[in-house]
């Protein structure tokens, strides 16, 4: 295995592997990040995939020797990535988001088409026929940042984003699609909107319906049943 372990701060080390955005790298990674959980070493704080590295945070309490706590995660780790032990990933689940296509939910719809030189209506046949991958989460709290999408619907981010974007927002920008989380200021295309929360802080067990490694396929609902649902998770 290619890796490489870099101090992150005072109390991280990063792993990085080699650095390209594709499903042999997303599995390899998420692989890694399983073990790591599993081993439960008393001084992992956080373990934090992305695109082709993982952020390893540590407690430093708990490695107080006469080593350097860097050089004793560095140590451990390297145990680990340097062993004979298969890194495949766990089952990803499966997540069904719900989105309501164009109109005030997605002013960007018929850009994107234009873009493409297709219709609004293909935009969304498109969007929606794809199974997606999350390979991290970013930005905000929350943000899924996703590959899958298909190359007919690839569009450049806006050359000057919004102020403010709404909770839910679903968006394009380049060969990527996602979800704004909470409303925040950004760039990307939006082509519709979720009722569902992506980020719920009240919920400790999982303040957010996507992780790394999900799969995700959207799916349209009209404008009644999104606000029907909207009102239900509020």
């Amino acid at each position: 295995m290619n890796y490489s372990l870099e101090p992150l701060g005072d109390q991280a080390i990063l792993i990085e592997f080699s650095q390209e955005v594709n499903e042999g790298i997303h599995e390899q990674v998420q692989g890694v990040k399983d073990r790591i959980e599993e081993r439960r070493y008393d001084w992992a704080i956080e373990v934090v995939p992305a695109f082709a590295s993982i952020a390893v945070h540590y407690d430093i309490r708990k490695l107080l020797t006469c080593q350097s706590p860097y050089d004793l995660v560095a140590k451990e780790l390297s145990l680990l990535l340097d062993s004979k032990n298969t890194f495949t990933k766990k089952a990803s689940r499966e997540i069904k988001i719900p989105v309501f296509y164009g109109g005030k939910a997605g002013p960007d719809l018929e850009e994107v088409a234009a873009h493409n030189g297709i219709s609004a209506e293909e935009v969304v046949e498109l969007h929606t026929k794809a199974e997606y991958t999350v390979y991290m989460l970013g930005f905000a709290p929350g943000f899924p940042y996703v590959g899958g999408l298909n190359e007919k619907l690839a569009t450049p981010r806006k050359s000057k984003p919004r102020l403010q974007i709404p909770a839910g927002s679903v968006g394009i920008a380049g060969q990527q699609t996602g979800v704004y989380p909470i409303e925040t200021p950004g760039g990307w295309q939006l082509i519709g909107q979720t009722p569902e929360a992506l980020f719920r802080p009240m919920n400790e067990e999982e303040p957010t319906l996507l992780q790394a490694g999900d799969k995700i396929r959207f799916y349209a609902i009209s404008e009644e049943e999104f606000y029907e649902r909207q009102e239900r998770n509020r």
